[in-house]
């Protein structure tokens, strides 16, 4: 890590594929060994691939649109609007989306340890 504040422009984020979840895209800012932080988008009204981060708690900033979660076992439901902040607790399964007419933009922090993003079938 560098002792200098950094910049990093929208053109310079990173698109990995093994953090992609189908139905949205995810660029890294930055990812050191204990954190991750990034930006996703995604289509409006498109709901995205089940999925968990593991060992990170993540914690998010809605930019625009409205993230409907669908999660755990139950199917429960949260939603978190335009300019609210929301966490999803480590090895939470869940799906989101944006409602449909909105494109959803959403700025991602994660914490912890070991691979971010786990693709699965769904909960249980």
């Amino acid at each position: 890590m560098s002792d200098a504040p950094r910049a990093v422009p929208p053109s310079a984020l990173i698109e990995l594929p093994d953090l992609q979840t189908a139905g949205m895209r995810r660029r890294q800012a930055f990812a050191e060994e204990d954190r991750w932080i990034g930006y996703v988008s995604s289509e409006p009204g498109e709901w995205s691939g089940w999925h968990h981060h593991g060992e990170h708690d993540t914690y998010l900033y809605v930019l625009a649109g409205v993230v409907e979660f669908e999660y755990g076992n139950e199917r429960a439901t949260a939603t978190i609007g335009q300019g609210e902040f929301g966490h999803m607790p480590h090895h939470v399964v869940h799906r989101e989306r944006t409602r449909p007419g909105q494109t959803g933009e959403v700025v991602l922090v994660r914490i912890g340890h070991g691979p971010t993003v786990f693709n699965v079938d769904g909960p249980g």
